[in-house]
Protein backbone atom coordinates (compact mmCIF):
# COMPACT_ATOMS: atom_id res chain seq x y z
CA UNK A 1 0.00 0.00 0.00
CA UNK A 2 1.09 3.30 -0.82
CA UNK A 3 1.14 6.88 1.31
CA UNK A 4 -2.10 8.86 0.42
CA UNK A 5 0.66 12.01 0.20
CA UNK A 6 1.85 12.84 -3.21
CA UNK A 7 5.26 13.43 -4.10
CA UNK A 8 4.97 17.30 -3.79
CA UNK A 9 3.46 17.38 -0.57
CA UNK A 10 5.55 14.93 1.04
CA UNK A 11 8.54 17.62 0.11
CA UNK A 12 6.64 20.25 1.51
CA UNK A 13 5.77 18.96 4.60
CA UNK A 14 9.15 18.08 5.40
CA UNK A 15 9.96 21.79 4.94
CA UNK A 16 7.41 22.88 7.16
CA UNK A 17 7.75 20.64 9.77
CA UNK A 18 11.68 21.52 9.80
CA UNK A 19 10.95 24.99 9.93
CA UNK A 20 8.72 24.22 12.97
CA UNK A 21 11.38 22.28 14.58
CA UNK A 22 14.21 25.59 14.03
CA UNK A 23 11.58 27.66 15.67
CA UNK A 24 11.25 25.75 18.96
CA UNK A 25 15.57 25.28 18.53
CA UNK A 26 15.12 29.38 18.31
CA UNK A 27 13.42 30.06 21.23
CA UNK A 28 15.12 27.63 23.87
CA UNK A 29 17.30 29.66 26.29
CA UNK A 30 20.04 26.84 25.63
CA UNK A 31 20.87 24.27 23.66
CA UNK A 32 22.02 22.41 26.85
CA UNK A 33 18.55 21.48 27.85
CA UNK A 34 17.82 17.75 28.30
CA UNK A 35 15.14 17.06 26.07
CA UNK A 36 12.09 14.89 28.19
CA UNK A 37 11.45 12.57 25.36
CA UNK A 38 14.66 12.04 24.52
CA UNK A 39 16.16 12.06 27.82
CA UNK A 40 19.91 10.95 26.92
CA UNK A 41 19.90 13.87 24.71
CA UNK A 42 20.24 17.64 24.57
CA UNK A 43 18.52 20.25 22.07
CA UNK A 44 22.04 20.41 20.61
CA UNK A 45 22.47 16.45 20.56
CA UNK A 46 18.77 16.51 18.76
CA UNK A 47 19.59 19.37 16.31
CA UNK A 48 22.66 17.42 15.57
CA UNK A 49 21.13 14.20 14.64
CA UNK A 50 18.42 16.24 12.34
CA UNK A 51 20.66 18.48 10.75
CA UNK A 52 23.48 15.21 10.04
CA UNK A 53 21.04 12.85 9.26
CA UNK A 54 19.60 15.10 6.57
CA UNK A 55 22.52 15.40 5.02
CA UNK A 56 23.57 11.42 5.40
CA UNK A 57 19.65 11.05 3.54
CA UNK A 58 20.38 13.73 1.01
CA UNK A 59 23.73 11.39 -0.03
CA UNK A 60 22.36 8.47 0.29
CA UNK A 61 18.87 9.22 -2.03
CA UNK A 62 21.96 10.69 -4.53
CA UNK A 63 23.90 7.42 -4.56
CA UNK A 64 20.45 5.53 -5.47
CA UNK A 65 20.58 1.80 -4.55
CA UNK A 66 24.25 1.76 -3.98
CA UNK A 67 24.79 0.89 0.16
CA UNK A 68 24.12 4.00 3.14
CA UNK A 69 26.24 6.92 2.57
CA UNK A 70 27.65 9.17 5.72
CA UNK A 71 27.76 12.34 6.32
CA UNK A 72 29.53 13.79 3.69
CA UNK A 73 32.81 14.61 4.11
CA UNK A 74 33.58 17.87 4.48
CA UNK A 75 29.95 19.11 5.40
CA UNK A 76 30.21 21.49 7.89
CA UNK A 77 30.08 20.39 11.77
CA UNK A 78 26.43 21.27 13.67
CA UNK A 79 27.46 24.87 15.57
CA UNK A 80 27.50 25.35 19.36
CA UNK A 81 26.14 29.12 18.84
CA UNK A 82 22.29 28.71 19.48
CA UNK A 83 22.02 31.41 16.69
CA UNK A 84 23.61 29.84 14.15
CA UNK A 85 21.68 26.91 14.51
CA UNK A 86 19.10 27.15 12.69
CA UNK A 87 20.38 28.13 9.67
CA UNK A 88 22.97 25.05 9.98
CA UNK A 89 19.27 23.28 9.92
CA UNK A 90 17.88 24.70 6.80
CA UNK A 91 20.80 24.40 4.55
CA UNK A 92 20.40 20.24 5.77
CA UNK A 93 16.63 20.19 5.15
CA UNK A 94 17.27 22.10 1.85
CA UNK A 95 20.00 19.64 0.61
CA UNK A 96 17.54 16.62 1.92
CA UNK A 97 14.80 17.73 0.08
CA UNK A 98 16.60 18.87 -3.38
CA UNK A 99 17.77 15.35 -3.82
CA UNK A 100 14.70 13.64 -3.36
CA UNK A 101 13.64 16.19 -5.72
CA UNK A 102 16.04 15.55 -8.50
CA UNK A 103 15.94 12.04 -7.86
CA UNK A 104 11.70 11.70 -7.41
CA UNK A 105 9.78 9.18 -6.05
CA UNK A 106 10.28 6.23 -8.02
CA UNK A 107 14.03 5.97 -8.26
CA UNK A 108 15.43 3.25 -6.40
CA UNK A 109 17.38 3.94 -2.83
CA UNK A 110 19.04 1.91 0.01
CA UNK A 111 17.07 1.98 2.51
CA UNK A 112 17.31 -0.24 6.43
CA UNK A 113 13.97 -1.20 5.90
CA UNK A 114 14.19 -4.26 3.47
CA UNK A 115 11.85 -6.57 4.66
CA UNK A 116 8.98 -4.65 5.14
CA UNK A 117 5.77 -3.45 3.47
CA UNK A 118 7.41 0.00 2.42
CA UNK A 119 9.27 0.23 -0.96
CA UNK A 120 13.52 0.87 -1.25
CA UNK A 121 12.53 3.99 -3.31
CA UNK A 122 13.25 7.44 -2.58
CA UNK A 123 9.22 8.18 -2.33
CA UNK A 124 9.27 5.97 0.46
CA UNK A 125 12.54 8.13 1.84
CA UNK A 126 10.65 11.14 1.82
CA UNK A 127 7.45 9.46 3.53
CA UNK A 128 9.60 8.22 6.08
CA UNK A 129 11.88 11.51 6.50
CA UNK A 130 8.74 13.65 7.03
CA UNK A 131 7.02 11.28 10.16
CA UNK A 132 10.95 11.46 11.50
CA UNK A 133 10.86 15.39 11.26
CA UNK A 134 7.93 15.73 12.68
CA UNK A 135 8.03 13.47 15.91
CA UNK A 136 11.15 15.47 16.43
CA UNK A 137 9.69 18.40 15.73
CA UNK A 138 7.54 17.37 18.66
CA UNK A 139 10.47 16.61 21.10
CA UNK A 140 12.18 20.17 20.28
CA UNK A 141 8.62 21.89 21.36
CA UNK A 142 8.30 19.61 24.21
CA UNK A 143 11.43 20.54 25.53
CA UNK A 144 10.99 24.30 25.47
CA UNK A 145 7.28 23.87 26.87
CA UNK A 146 5.20 24.37 23.90
CA UNK A 147 4.22 21.14 22.56
CA UNK A 148 1.59 20.85 19.72
CA UNK A 149 -0.17 18.12 18.28
CA UNK A 150 1.02 16.61 14.69
CA UNK A 151 -0.49 18.20 12.05
CA UNK A 152 -3.52 16.10 10.43
CA UNK A 153 -2.16 14.97 7.14
CA UNK A 154 1.05 14.01 8.64
CA UNK A 155 -0.58 12.39 11.53
CA UNK A 156 -2.87 9.99 9.23
CA UNK A 157 -0.49 8.90 6.91
CA UNK A 158 2.08 8.47 10.02
CA UNK A 159 0.42 5.37 11.72
CA UNK A 160 0.15 3.70 8.32
CA UNK A 161 4.23 4.70 8.00
CA UNK A 162 5.21 3.20 11.33
CA UNK A 163 3.32 0.16 10.57
CA UNK A 164 4.31 -0.44 7.46
CA UNK A 165 8.21 0.84 7.54
CA UNK A 166 9.14 0.23 11.34
CA UNK A 167 6.91 -2.97 12.22
CA UNK A 168 6.42 -4.88 8.86
CA UNK A 169 8.70 -7.81 8.55
CA UNK A 170 8.58 -11.66 7.22
CA UNK A 171 10.33 -12.60 10.10
CA UNK A 172 7.82 -15.32 12.46
CA UNK A 173 6.25 -13.71 15.70
CA UNK A 174 7.78 -15.70 18.90
CA UNK A 175 5.00 -15.91 20.59
CA UNK A 176 1.00 -16.59 19.84
CA UNK A 177 -0.74 -14.69 16.58
CA UNK A 178 -3.10 -12.02 17.13
CA UNK A 179 -3.29 -8.34 16.03
CA UNK A 180 -3.38 -4.65 16.99
CA UNK A 181 -6.44 -2.54 16.07
CA UNK A 182 -5.32 0.95 15.15
CA UNK A 183 -8.58 3.67 15.45
CA UNK A 184 -8.11 7.67 14.50
CA UNK A 185 -10.95 9.35 15.57
CA UNK A 186 -10.62 11.08 12.40
CA UNK A 187 -11.76 8.16 11.18
CA UNK A 188 -9.29 5.72 10.15
CA UNK A 189 -8.24 2.18 11.11
CA UNK A 190 -5.35 -0.39 10.58
CA UNK A 191 -4.42 -3.47 11.41
CA UNK A 192 -1.66 -5.09 12.12
CA UNK A 193 -1.25 -8.82 12.24
CA UNK A 194 1.37 -11.36 14.13
CA UNK A 195 2.13 -14.65 13.51
CA UNK A 196 4.45 -17.36 11.63
CA UNK A 197 4.77 -15.60 8.52
CA UNK A 198 5.90 -12.52 9.97
CA UNK A 199 3.92 -8.77 10.48
CA UNK A 200 1.86 -6.94 8.16
CA UNK A 201 -0.60 -4.40 8.20
CA UNK A 202 -4.09 -3.82 6.64
CA UNK A 203 -6.56 -0.31 6.56
CA UNK A 204 -9.33 -2.24 7.92
CA UNK A 205 -13.28 -0.43 7.82
CA UNK A 206 -14.09 2.27 10.92
CA UNK A 207 -14.40 1.71 14.07
CA UNK A 208 -12.58 -1.96 12.72
CA UNK A 209 -13.58 -4.88 14.52
CA UNK A 210 -14.42 -4.57 18.05
CA UNK A 211 -12.24 -6.91 20.85
CA UNK A 212 -13.84 -10.24 21.73
CA UNK A 213 -16.14 -10.12 18.81
CA UNK A 214 -15.49 -13.26 16.48
CA UNK A 215 -12.58 -15.51 15.59
CA UNK A 216 -10.91 -12.40 13.88
CA UNK A 217 -11.31 -10.04 16.74
CA UNK A 218 -7.79 -8.11 17.63
CA UNK A 219 -6.22 -9.16 20.99
CA UNK A 220 -5.51 -5.49 21.63
CA UNK A 221 -7.02 -2.03 19.94
CA UNK A 222 -6.06 1.47 20.86
CA UNK A 223 -7.65 4.66 19.62
CA UNK A 224 -7.56 8.27 19.51
CA UNK A 225 -6.28 11.28 17.13
CA UNK A 226 -4.29 10.07 14.73
CA UNK A 227 -1.22 12.31 16.16
CA UNK A 228 -1.84 10.94 19.40
CA UNK A 229 -1.24 7.38 17.93
CA UNK A 230 1.68 8.18 16.28
CA UNK A 231 3.50 9.24 19.54
CA UNK A 232 2.37 6.22 21.20
CA UNK A 233 3.36 4.33 18.46
CA UNK A 234 6.78 6.27 19.24
CA UNK A 235 6.72 5.89 22.71
CA UNK A 236 6.39 10.00 22.98
CA UNK A 237 2.86 9.65 25.38
CA UNK A 238 1.61 7.25 27.87
CA UNK A 239 -0.98 4.50 27.11
CA UNK A 240 -3.23 5.86 29.39
CA UNK A 241 -3.35 8.83 27.18
CA UNK A 242 -5.41 6.91 24.59
CA UNK A 243 -8.35 4.35 24.99
CA UNK A 244 -7.33 1.00 24.98
CA UNK A 245 -9.04 -2.23 24.87
CA UNK A 246 -7.94 -5.73 25.35
CA UNK A 247 -4.70 -6.86 26.71
CA UNK A 248 -2.17 -3.54 26.42
CA UNK A 249 0.40 -6.09 27.67
CA UNK A 250 0.86 -7.12 23.85
CA UNK A 251 2.20 -4.12 23.20
CA UNK A 252 5.14 -4.54 25.52
CA UNK A 253 5.80 -7.81 23.26
CA UNK A 254 5.74 -5.74 20.21
CA UNK A 255 7.99 -3.30 21.62
CA UNK A 256 10.14 -6.16 22.61
CA UNK A 257 10.19 -7.89 19.51
CA UNK A 258 13.70 -7.71 17.65
CA UNK A 259 13.06 -9.53 14.59
CA UNK A 260 15.78 -11.98 12.75
CA UNK A 261 16.07 -10.31 9.14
Amino acid sequence: MTTTLTFPVLLRLIDERSRAFRAAVASAPSLDVQVPTCPEWTLFDLAQHIGEGRRAWAATVAAGPAPAKSVPEGAPAAPREREAVPAWLAASTLELVDALREAGPDRGCWTWWGASQSPQTCGAVARHQLQQIAVHTYDAQVTVGAPEPLPDEVALDGVEEFLSTCVATTSAWPHKPTAFDFHATEGHSWRLTVDGDGARYTRIPAPGTAVGQGPDAAGVSVRGTASELVLFVYDRIPADSLQIDGDVGLFDLLRAWEPEE
